[in-house]
């Protein structure tokens, strides 16, 4: 927002290290949460009358907790191994933040820049593992959805299901792209555009569809904007 606001494209070491750092961390955590909200709606759907004892405040607490404690462990342990690799490519990014990326291709240290992929390697591992539950609980959801006798029920649960799996494939597409795509197929205006999908897009679609299913704050925008025409 400074850049922006000031037209600069400077930004100092340590600002550097904490923009990744709550990059990664609000990134992990957001991933985090998804996977949760894939759980409460398939306990919603395939087990409502076990809802209150599976999901209860306590439990929603602890899953919370746990989201926020290992994205920011997350985040620690790639900020600490990143900013420790030496740097003998410059300090030019070709990109509008500070990306891990594009700070390993200015490194020339072999075993540290191996040691990051390493990191990088498991963090896909585990996103690659939350993702198959995810899947797994979506099939699972679908076809409770599809023995739904009502049309007007299976309508409801499509809604809320679909909108909450459309976000989160766009986000782990695009940030596995940007991430472990090979450094050949690499151009900055591709980078720019993967980076601006899971960095902008996806974290602004969640409150914007999950705000437009909630019947009370249209009411309330419509109120408003009517409210506008009426005055003018």
């Amino acid at each position: 927002m400074h850049n922006s606001l000031w037209d600069t494209r400077t930004i100092s070491h340590e600002g550097c290290a904490a923009q990744v750092f709550f990059f990664l961390f609000f990134m992990g955590a957001e991933f985090s949460l998804l996977t949760i909200m894939c759980d409460d709606c398939y306990v919603s759907i395939c087990k409502p009358l076990h809802y209150g004892t599976l999901l209860s405040s306590r439990a929603c607490a602890h899953m919370a907790a746990a989201a926020w404690a290992s994205a920011f462990l997350y985040a620690l342990l790639h900020t600490a191994n990143t900013f420790s690799l030496p740097l003998c490519q410059g300090n030019a990014l070709g990109q509008f933040f500070c990306e891990i990326p594009h700070i390993l291709r200015l490194s020339c240290s072999h075993s540290n820049y191996l040691r990051e992929l390493g990191l990088l390697a498991v963090s896909v591992s585990l996103a690659f593992g939350c993702f198959v539950f995810i899947v797994f609980s979506y099939v699972q959801t679908f076809r409770a959805v599809l023995r739904i006798p009502s049309e007007q029920g299976g309508h409801k649960a499509f809604s809320t299901c679909l909108p909450h799996l459309a976000v989160l494939s766009l986000f782990l597409s695009t940030s596995f792209i940007a991430y472990l795509k090979p450094l050949s197929v690499s151009s900055p205006s591709l980078d720019l555009l993967l980076s601006v999908l899971y960095s902008v897009v996806s974290p602004a679609l969640n409150p914007l569809i999950y705000s437009l299913r909630n019947w009370e704050l249209k009411a309330a925008v419509w109120r408003l904007m009517t409210g506008q025409f009426e005055k003018h």
